[in-house]
């Protein structure tokens, strides 16, 4: 075996070893805020609710998995999940959601736009969803910070070369 070939083998056994000690973390079993600091890291962001707060972990290639620890106002662990999913997607409300909503639902995007013609700012998740399909949803806000629509499709990164319009 060449050096390049070993070089790639090598790599590519530390980005699986990598994804995998990330999906065998057992939050459950880490009873407090404490534990999930010193097993994850610091949170990408912190998010206020009421009397407890979400610790987000944004994971993954193009972050297509964001994980929420939410935590009690004791430092206990109430619960853990991967948000970018068809099920969260559907709890945004077009008209009623809003910007601070959002994030407490799924996070802080990817990316956002704004698109002068229509006077909307699009934040952009790239999921995979179904657990199988590269996606991309957006969520479209107008200038009050309100939910206007969402938009799902194929994320555009992993569409073919000669298929890409930008």
């Amino acid at each position: 075996m060449n050096v390049f070939a070993r070089l790639a083998s090598i790599s590519l056994l530390a980005v699986l070893s990598a994804c995998a000690s990330w999906s065998s973390v057992d939050i459950a079993a880490l009873q407090t805020e404490t534990d999930v600091l010193a097993k994850l890291g610091n949170p990408t962001h912190v998010y206020q609710d009421g009397q407890t707060h979400l610790l987000e972990y944004m994971r993954g290639r193009r972050a297509q998995a964001t994980h929420m620890v939410r935590v009690a106002a004791d430092g206990k662990v109430l619960s853990y999940e991967q948000v970018l999913t068809d099920q969260k997607f559907a709890e945004i409300k077009p008209g009623v959601s809003d910007k601070a909503a959002v994030l407490r639902i799924l996070g802080a995007p990817y990316e956002n736009v704004y698109y002068s013609r229509v006077e909307l700012e699009a934040w952009s998740y790239p999921y995979k969803e179904s657990g199988v399909w590269n996606s991309l949803m957006a969520v479209y806000f107008d200038h009050a910070g309100i939910v206007r629509k969402l938009e799902n499709g194929p994320d555009p990164v992993f569409e073919p070369r000669e298929r890409r319009r930008f």
